[in-house]
């Protein structure tokens, strides 16, 4: 059998096959571009959330040395969602919705929790999606989806909770968000319409279990230690909160 020469004619196919492998080679480039800006999103978001939980009070401008210690993160965040907009266009904002989801989540969890504590009112959608555009600097744009919001929210009343649980053992008091309203008058109201959402057969279904079943627990702990500032205060030291041996009434606060 004859040995193949230099000389022999190119398969027809090879040309097809290099259109392929570099479509393959820029699929995986993309998507490790995707899941690195999402970590640096969601790192730069938790930093800002642990730098908002210095403050005490709901519905107060942000003071100048909180706003100035998270410009640097919210730059990062910026950056970062600018580096990946033109990863996430057309039909590969659904390719890659994955592997974003994670650092979006985080964003609107950070986002919300600034824009409560600003106004003692709950982000909406419109806003957010709007705030996610806006962080992208060139013309490509990055669209928040419905279900990276809602799950944002789910996140969002933990932080609260731990907002509240401290304030309350500082001053004594439940954080009052507006006229006839507390942090836990808020909680219970987005609880309520969280639970309202229906996903049915939607990939995140299962995810929405686990963040419920967590906004629940966040929201019982409100609950308990206000108990233990109201019910028995007269009988209890200023800041002394429920603790897992009290007669089994009250229970730990994990913050």
């Amino acid at each position: 059998m004859a040995e193949p020469t230099s000389d022999s004619p190119e398969s027809p196919f090879l040309p097809i096959f290099e259109t392929f492998r570099k479509e393959i080679d820029e699929h995986h480039e993309r998507r490790e571009r995707v899941i690195k800006a999402s970590r640096d999103i969601t790192a730069s978001s938790k930093k800002i959330i642990f730098t908002l939980h210095r403050l005490r009070t709901i519905g107060q401008p942000l003071p100048d040395h909180i706003a100035k210690a998270n410009k640097p993160y919210t730059t990062d965040i910026t950056t970062k969602l600018t580096l990946i907009a033109p990863d996430l266009q057309g039909q590969n904002a659904d390719r890659y919705a994955r592997q974003i989801s994670s650092g979006l989540q985080e964003y609107i969890e950070a986002a919300s929790f600034q824009y409560y504590l600003e106004t003692g009112t709950l982000l909406t959608y419109t806003t957010a999606a709007s705030n996610v555009r806006d962080l992208c600097t060139d013309d490509a744009k990055v669209e928040l989806g419905y279900e990276d919001y809602i799950l944002g929210l789910y996140d969002f009343t933990g932080e609260v909770m731990k907002f509240g649980i401290t304030a309350m053992a500082i001053s004594g008091t439940i954080p009052v968000s507006g006229p006839g309203r507390t942090l836990l008058t808020d909680l219970r109201t987005i609880r309520a319409r969280l639970e309202g959402v229906r996903f049915g057969g939607s990939p995140v279904a299962r995810e929405v279990d686990k963040k419920a079943e967590v906004m629940r627990v966040s929201v019982e702990k409100v609950e308990k230690a206000l108990y233990g500032l109201t019910v028995r205060a007269g009988e209890r030291p200023k800041g002394w909160m429920p603790s897992d041996g009290d007669g089994g009434r009250g229970e730990g606060v994990e913050v």
